[in-house]
């Protein structure tokens, strides 16, 4: 497949980018969309007979499209040198006269995505899904153990205050989804108020600041081909400095089988072999020594604020500027989400 094939990329600037610094020579040739969580254009191409992976924001840029490229391309160079398995950052391009954006190059990451689908030899055994799931805790907790001020990160976020904000933050964003027309607004979605006003009643003190994903789940990693093993976490963009323990609610908040109804999105089969939601914390107190009896109010926040955002894509569909069966799915995502949070919220009233 060619350049051509992707315009409005402009892979002539891009090649001359490169030149200018040393990054291959020729035509840019081999040219692949990648799949992403986001409206992010990733594309893998090669020149010189290297590979690389080109991300930049979506075509139609969002007010903070070109900051969000900047602050990815600074942490995934941050983490250099660090234990987490990440994409390798090669160059960043901080200015818009290139390709109309911010954009940064990163080497390929060589693995897949679980929930696309399991290879062999995952798929074949429960023993490898049972790996699966404790490496993706061994992954996050990593990123939990890297001194964010150590690697020049200082200022990357607002550890202050950071989980007092929350609910206030979300709420806010939420509230700005009423420039949609027709879309129902807060009404549509039961028991926000309840978890919203529990969450506020139940702030717990904060864990000790670290780099948090933001977004941490299967979606936003790979694993090796070869055995059951993280190769990379990816999808950057939700990424602060916080309260890490906010990635590990995250994770059971999205867990098959912890509570509450299945989620129609994030599904990874066969799911027979990985642990349950309450080894996988266990495995996590393994290597940290983080605080974990408030988890349970980091999972209700997961819910609270994954179900917000993934309503913004449910918002835009209402206004037709979003697929309407990707809104509804991903409207069913939040009321299953909610749903998740109320259990949760009551059960611990009824203790």
């Amino acid at each position: 497949m060619t350049a051509r094939a992707h315009e409005p990329i402009d892979f002539g600037r891009l090649a001359t980018w490169m030149d200018a610094r040393g990054l291959g020579s020729g035509a840019i040739e081999h040219v692949t969309p990648l799949s992403g969580g986001t409206q992010n254009v990733l594309l893998r191409f090669s020149r010189g007979g290297l590979s690389y992976v080109l991300r930049r924001p979506p075509i139609a840029l969002r007010p903070n499209s070109n900051e969000t490229m900047r602050r990815e391309a600074r942490l995934l160079g941050a983490l250099a040198s660090s234990p987490v398995l990440h994409p390798r950052l090669v160059a960043m391009c901080d200015e818009t006269d290139v390709l109309g954006a911010t954009f940064y190059l990163m080497e390929p990451v060589e693995g897949f995505n679980a929930v696309t689908g399991l290879p062999s030899p995952h798929r074949d055994s429960a023993a490898a899904r049972r790996r699966m799931g404790f490496a993706l805790v061994e992954g996050i907790e990593a990123l939990h153990r890297v001194d964010y001020r150590a690697v020049g990160l200082e200022g990357f976020g607002n550890p202050d205050g950071y989980l007092a904000r929350q609910v206030g933050r979300w709420n806010a964003q939420l509230e700005g989804y009423k420039q949609y027309e027709s879309w129902p607004g807060r009404i549509g979605i039961s028991g926000i108020d309840e978890v919203s006003d529990w969450l506020s009643a139940h702030l717990p003190s904060a864990s000790t600041p670290g780099i948090v994903h933001g977004d941490y789940q299967f979606a936003n990693v790979m694993y090796r081909r070869d055995k059951p093993e993280l190769a990379a976490i990816v999808d950057w963009e939700l990424a602060s400095i916080g309260d890490p323990l906010v990635d590990l609610g995250w994770i059971v908040a999205t867990w098959r089988d912890s509570g509450g109804p299945e989620l129609p999105v994030l599904r990874v089969d066969p799911w027979d072999g990985f642990p349950r939601a309450e080894e996988l914390v266990e495995h996590y107190a393994r290597f940290s020594t983080r605080d974990l009896r408030n988890l349970e109010w980091y999972v209700v926040l997961a819910c609270f604020r994954l179900g917000i955002l993934l309503e913004g894509t449910y918002a835009r569909a209402c206004a037709g500027e979003a697929p309407a069966e990707t809104g509804h799915l991903l409207h069913q995502t939040t009321l299953a989400l909610f749903e998740r949070a109320l259990l949760r919220v009551r059960k611990r009233r009824a203790h």
